[in-house]
């Protein structure tokens, strides 16, 4: 297995790790695309379609931008603020510490004239409706949505960054789905104390590996292959 499918397979896992999380932030939005049953299913996929697509396309962005970057210091700097993220998401799912709520405020101001944008799609009848708000809706303020944006902008390339979104974007799909189709039982599971405690380890443990990482091996950043996350390429890396 290689370097790159590791970083997918991560984006993935962090996705399904911070799926229960999303139920408090969109679950809402998604419940109401087929509420009592009453939407069509092609809505609630077109929905889905448009979340994903603009943490795709999000990510591109963020990816060019890391990319455009030449500096060293800016490198290990992005590198770092994943890891810190990655940990202050993972204290939040369990409440041990809301720190990363700043963040979301933060981004709330940016949200709410997207979120004026996106009422005129509502009431939701038809698909393109549903894919328009998707769109809107994955400008929302959440610290599981940044965090995933921070660690793929440090692959500094549009495309892998993207891809990666993408794929985290797929890992989210269980719990919202439960919530779009009304699957009550694996609501429950995902609000599960076990389980969030569970995903909280996983997220610490990926935020405090990628910190040692670049602590750790932060000389050799310059010689990374290009599209890779720092933390999950180690074939250019010395092991004392």
């Amino acid at each position: 297995m290689t370097p790159a499918d590791l970083s997918y397979l991560s984006a993935l896992a962090l996705g399904l790790a911070g799926s229960g999380h999303c139920l408090g932030m969109c679950g809402g939005v998604a419940a109401a695309l087929n509420l009592g049953g009453q939407r069509r299913q092609s809505v609630t996929v077109s929905y889905h379609v448009g979340r994903i697509s603009s943490y795709a396309l999000l990510g591109g962005l963020l990816g060019l931008i890391a990319g455009s970057i030449d500096l060293v210091a800016w490198t290990i700097a992005l590198r770092y603020l994943a890891g810190f993220l990655l940990i202050a998401m993972g204290l939040s799912v369990v409440n041990w510490w809301q720190g990363i709520r700043v963040l979301e405020q933060a981004g709330s101001k940016l949200w709410q004239p997207v979120q004026r944008f996106s009422s005129r799609f509502l009431p939701i009848q038809r698909p393109h409706q549903g894919l328009a708000l998707g769109l809107c809706w994955g400008l929302m303020p959440c610290g599981l949505i940044y965090s995933a944006l921070a660690w793929s902008a440090t692959a500094q390339s549009a495309a892998t960054s993207a891809g990666l979104m993408f794929v985290f974007g797929i890992g989210t799909l269980p719990a919202m789905l439960a919530v779009s189709l009304g699957a009550d039982r694996l609501q429950h599971f995902l609000r599960r104390r076990g389980l969030k405690l569970f995903i909280a380890i996983l997220l610490i443990g990926s935020g405090m590996l990628t910190l040692y990482m670049v602590y750790a091996h932060g000389e050799h950043l310059q010689q990374m292959a290009p599209g890779q996350p720092a933390e999950m390429d180690h074939s250019h890396m010395h092991h004392h």
